[in-house]
């Protein structure tokens, strides 16, 4: 990180707020005391450093860290969000395009865990739009990982374009 300011100033104000209150037993909102809550901070820390600072590297770990805290805070309380690994490959790859805003790379990133995350959020429905391919349902589901090994390798050894 080029300078701490934003970083730093902010996780020691949120840690600040977040101790008071919990040893003054202030309840703003209940189930505030939980290490999600954490999470948000420093996620919160790294998106002012990425905006304000101008470092924009560390856009995708606070979006990553504020949006894992949400996710556990929302998904026991709110019955349509979704319980789901899909979830955190979506924060990811909404961090690759927010990133990709600023620094102008990871777009390619974001689009594929976009992809991923929709293929995992909807499988069910997905595998039964395909019954046209007559493949039982077993199959795609063996063929499926296969097709990310393969991808994810090709993405390893392809050389890069310029």
């Amino acid at each position: 990180m080029k300078t701490q300011k934003w970083f730093s100033g902010i996780v020691l104000i949120g840690f600040g707020f977040y101790f008071i209150l919990k040893e003054f037993n202030i309840t703003i909102l209940p189930n505030l005391y939980t290490w999600p809550t954490l999470l948000i901070i420093i996620g919160i820390a790294f998106l002012f450093q990425g905006y304000s600072g101008k470092d924009y590297a560390v856009i995708l770990p606070g979006v990553i860290l504020t949006g894992f805290g949400l996710h556990f805070h929302l998904v026991n309380k709110l019955a349509i969000w979704p319980d789901h690994t899909g979830t955190f490959i979506l924060i990811i790859a909404l961090g690759f395009i927010l990133q990709n805003q600023k620094m102008g790379q990871g777009m390619l990133n974001g689009l594929l865990f976009l992809l991923l995350a929709v293929l995992l959020l909807f499988y069910q429905e997905i595998l039964g739009s395909l019954t046209f391919l007559k493949i039982s349902p077993h199959t795609l589901n063996n063929l499926i990982p296969i097709l990310f090994i393969i991808v994810g390798g090709y993405y390893l050894v392809s050389k890069k374009r310029k």
